[in-house]
């Protein structure tokens, strides 16, 4: 009886494999966050070197999930939708291209350059999602601009910047469209900001 029972065991327990549901696989997505600037001048010759430091990471702004505010409040990152880099990078990137694109300036350059900048640009990238009960996408930076005279620095300006942009949907399509939109918003201001002491 004994042996039976034994024998039965690995039947049974095969049989209960069969009853547990069946997991569909659901591809992780790696979207690029790049939005170009509106147009790309030659650099100035005349102008003054901007050394762009790397944006500091806010609350989130290091994990590449892409971020959604629900309409009840609470904030989810997805693990299947991503950024294909962490959003604070990405954004950091893409000042240095649209500050590039600008043409109001000789050279953009990071830190390790041999150019002597004229002005350092720093601050930190603190939110970038979307908010399904404002249908919008916003993307928030804080940026200080600083002269640099021979080694001697001084504040400039300190602003905080937020780009938005309406969003037509819920799907990460339309996030990532909506998201990417909202960068472009504060890429725009920030360029404006830091031409201004140019």
């Amino acid at each position: 009886m004994k042996r039976r029972l034994i024998v039965a065991a690995p039947v049974l327990l095969a049989g209960c494999g069969s009853l547990l549901p069946k997991q569909s696989y659901i591809p992780q997505v790696n979207w690029p966050l790049n939005p170009q600037p509106p147009t790309s001048l030659p650099a100035n010759e005349a102008g003054k070197v901007v050394l762009l430091r790397a944006l500091d990471a806010g609350a989130g702004m290091s994990n590449q999930g892409i971020q959604t505010l629900q309409a009840d409040g609470s904030l989810s990152t997805s693990y299947y939708n991503q950024w294909a880099v962490a959003p604070a990078d990405a954004a950091a990137e893409v000042l240095g291209n649209w500050l590039t694109a600008s043409g109001a300036f000789s050279a953009v350059v990071s830190p390790g350059s041999r150019l002597t900048a004229n002005l350092i640009v720093e601050g930190e990238f603190s939110e970038l999602l979307s908010d399904v009960a404002a249908h919008q996408a916003k993307a928030v930076l804080t940026l200080v601009v600083i002269q640099n005279l021979g080694g001697n620095t001084r504040p400039l300006a300190q602003q905080r910047i937020t780009g938005t942009a309406p969003q037509g949907g819920t799907d990460f399509p339309a996030q990532v469209a909506a998201q990417r939109a909202a960068l472009a918003d504060a890429m725009r201001q920030a360029v404006n900001l830091v031409t201004k002491y140019g």
